[in-house]
């Protein structure tokens, strides 16, 4: 049967008949266009018209085949003229539509798949970022936890510094942990801390402790260079690392260094974590905080530094060891030329302040003080414990140094060193000037400071020589002898042992003024046999020898060791009248309140000398200086008084002279005791002593040594006599190093003394004969 659909409009069901001229039949089931509803009015017509007029329907239900045979898909099929003219209404309607409908409904469903596509990577990336917050939060959580407990953390205390003064308060150095003293930010120009903030922190007072941006932009910098250019550390992050952490670069201790900023942040005001910052960044060359960079840099308290000279000092944290200014100037000041810049660029500064500032750039000042007063700092820091125990904060030291007497000995001990030093085979050499009570007026150590800090004037302790001999001759003297006492220059034997002297001459009978004038070693050999070894180290301990000396016969020959600083203290009693002293370079230690912790009161062991032997003493020593080994030493307008020195083989030289306000004592020698070449106490040291002495002794009126009346003196006959047998000045060599031959015998019994030549003695051995 044939039937119309709705509307008139034939409706025409897929045919399963096969193509024209195919065996088999075509299974393509889609419609034509004129098998749909309203798409094929004519088509229609012309097929009622083949079909002799019957109804549409009737014809789909005659040829609409089921595709496998089965009768319900037949009934199914007829059923579907049962349909409702609702829905073949709608679907005419749709048809109509179809082709611009299809186009809509793919627009649409790429636009939900789109939409869900990115809801999808949205939620994923916020699940992952949520994780890795998470992770985050248990790692900082972690090594958070291996920190000390918040509530109980504080900022470390600063490290005391001592700031070592000279005797009229001038500053000489500075030492301690930090190298300088904490100077409150308010007590600065405005300009030094906005420095650091340009330069280092410009949000410094926007972040948390943490700058985000900042650490972004040194991440991509870092990431363009392959290499750490940039660290994005804030103020408070370098603050934090220096007061809590060690400098070592692990992600760990990046961790800690940002909780622990984030702690200062929240208990420290902005102003107070840039002053605790300000005195506690190292700016290389062991300066530790702004103070110090200034007086080490500059010669001056930060208080008083200048805009380029701020900025330099801004420039240095970045890193100190590369750009300290010691090290390298230029690269020092092109550092502090960004610093301007950036100033300027944050309006720190004003156009005309930074082309002043770039006009005239920060250069490095020169010492205010010697070289040589670190090793007088170091010996100050040696002895600070004694005297005051634990320091309470930082500390005031005022010394005994006086800084132009400091400087004169060291020009001219490195002087002499320079001229002369390798033609006489000579690497160093120590120089120690007293006053008369003991205090250390100068003191260097060596021939520089900078390339050695050992001590030779306190630590060393080498062989003094013939300028040990006083001590003989002063026991002697103490056990009835006189400097008119005559004793033989002739060989001498003890069990093997021959201390000859080194010219291998011998004057026969001479004074004991004489003998020692001209450092003959049989004569004091004769006098320590005759007064004992015991006796002589008895004396020199007495008189401020603090070593332990041998009690053997060479000791004549000054072969036990002994200091610079202690010799020289140990001739202190002939130049002050016979009180013993002990040398002391500490006058006062005042704490960071002002409060006195130490001051000197004066002590010492008192008399060691009586007088009348001092008086003697100091006459033959000024012979020494006017006729005998140290006529180099000379000090004119003075009365001065040494001895000069030389140990075996030339190995150390000596001159230990004084007058009444000064005792100074010179060394030279090798530090690893090798030979000179001929380098003896007459030369040399003598020379140096003299330079010295004449400076310090300027502008002070001369002044006669102790004994100077010489009362003792029993006859007219006192001095160089014709039974001394004196040589003429001009036949007096130069003083040479003991000559020994064979080994050092042991200890000998002491000899009967001879008494001492009075007016009766010398009666009676002249014309009857002598005693029995």
């Amino acid at each position: 049967m044939a039937g119309r659909g709705t509307g008139g409009q034939e409706r025409r069901e897929p045919s399963m008949r096969a193509a024209s001229g195919s065996p088999e039949p075509s299974f393509d089931i889609r419609l034509d266009p004129e098998d749909r509803p309203g798409g094929g009015r004519k088509p229609a017509r012309k097929a009622d018209a083949a079909g002799g007029g019957r109804p549409a329907r009737d014809q789909r239900a005659r040829v609409e085949p089921s595709l496998d045979g089965d009768a319900a898909e037949s009934e199914d099929m007829a059923a579907a003229p049962r349909r409702s003219k609702t829905e073949g209404s709608s679907r005419a309607s749709k048809g109509s539509t179809s082709s611009g409908g299809r186009g809509k409904a793919k627009s649409e469903r790429r636009r939900k798949r789109g939409f869900f596509s990115l809801f999808g990577l949205i939620k994923w990336l916020f699940i992952l970022g949520l994780w890795a917050a998470v992770g985050v939060g248990a790692l900082v959580a972690y090594e958070a936890s291996k920190l000390p407990p918040m509530q109980t953390l504080m900022v470390p205390k600063r490290p005391p510094t001592v700031m070592i003064q000279s005797f009229d308060g001038k500053p000489l150095a500075t030492r301690g942990d930090m190298g300088g003293a904490a100077v409150p930010i308010k007590e600065l120009p405005a300009y030094l801390p906005k420095a650091f903030v340009a330069i280092e922190d410009r949000r410094f007072y926007d972040h948390f402790g943490l700058d985000i941006w900042g650490l972004a932009r040194a991440m991509a910098a870092n990431a363009v260079s392959r290499r750490v250019r940039q660290g994005g550390s804030t103020l408070t992050q370098q603050l934090a690392k220096n007061l809590f952490l060690t400098q070592e670069r692990t992600f760990s201790r990046k961790i800690q260094e940002l909780v622990l900023a984030l702690w200062l942040e929240k208990k420290f005001t902005k102003t107070e974590i840039l002053d605790l910052y300000l005195n506690r960044v190292y700016f290389g060359n062991g300066a530790y905080g702004v103070e110090a960079a200034a007086q080490r840099y500059f010669n001056k308290s930060a208080r008083n530094v200048t805009l380029s000279e701020a900025a330099m000092l801004a420039g240095l944290v970045n890193a100190p060891s590369r750009l300290a200014p010691t090290r390298n100037l230029k690269a020092a000041q092109d550092r502090a030329n960004l610093v301007l810049a950036a100033m300027r660029e944050q309006g720190f500064i004003t156009e005309d302040m930074a082309k002043v500032a770039l006009a005239r750039p920060a250069t490095l000042a020169k010492p205010s003080t010697p070289d040589s007063i670190g090793y007088v700092a170091d010996w100050v820091m040696d002895q600070l414990d004694s005297y005051v125990g634990t320091l309470p904060g930082d500390v005031i030291v005022r010394t005994t140094i006086d800084p132009v007497l400091q400087q004169t000995a060291q020009a001219s001990l490195t002087d002499a060193l320079n001229k002369q030093g390798q033609k006489y085979g000579v690497g160093q050499g120590a120089v120690v000037s007293l006053d008369t009570d003991g205090a250390v007026k100068a003191l260097v150590g060596g021939r520089s400071y900078e390339d050695s800090q050992y001590n030779r004037a306190v630590t060393a302790r080498r062989q003094p020589g013939s300028s040990f001999k006083p001590f003989i001759y002063l026991t002697a003297l103490e056990k009835g002898l006189t400097p008119e006492t005559v004793r033989e220059d002739g060989p001498i034997q003890l069990k093997g042992w021959k201390p000859e002297n080194a010219s291998h001459q011998y004057l026969g009978p001479v004074q004991l003024q004489q003998a020692l004038a001209m450092s003959l070693n049989t004569v004091s050999v004769r006098l320590a046999l005759e007064v004992g070894p015991k006796a002589v180290v008895a004396t020199a301990h007495r008189l401020g020898i603090t070593s332990t000396l041998d009690p053997n016969p060479s000791i004549a020959l000054g072969t036990s060791e002994v200091s610079v600083l202690e010799l020289a203290s140990a001739y202190v009693p002939f130049a002050n009248g016979g009180i013993g002293v002990i040398p002391y370079v500490i006058e006062s230690v005042k704490g960071p309140d002002g409060k006195m912790l130490y001051s000197r009161s004066t002590s010492g062991p008192g008399r060691v000398i009586d007088p009348a032997y001092v008086g003697m003493m100091n006459h033959m020593l000024e012979q020494t200086i006017a006729v005998g080994t140290g006529r180099r030493a000379e000090l004119p307008g003075w009365d001065a008084a040494g001895k000069t020195g030389t140990s075996q083989d030339y190995r150390d030289a000596w001159f230990v002279g004084y007058t009444a306000r000064i005792v100074t004592a010179v060394w030279i020698g090798n530090d690893d005791s090798s030979p000179t070449k001929k380098a003896s106490g007459a030369n040399l040291p003598a020379e140096i002593w003299s330079r010295y002495m004449k400076v310090a002794h300027k502008d002070l009126p001369p002044t006669e040594l102790p004994g100077a009346g010489r009362s003792y003196v029993a006859s007219g006959t006192f001095g160089f006599g014709q039974q001394g047998g004196m040589l003429p000045p001009g036949q007096v060599p130069d003083e040479a190093p003991p000559a020994i031959v064979g080994n050092l015998p042991p200890q000998q019994p002491r000899p009967q003394q001879d008494e001492p030549m009075t007016l009766d003695r010398w009666f009676v051995d002249t014309f009857l004969g002598g005693r029995r």
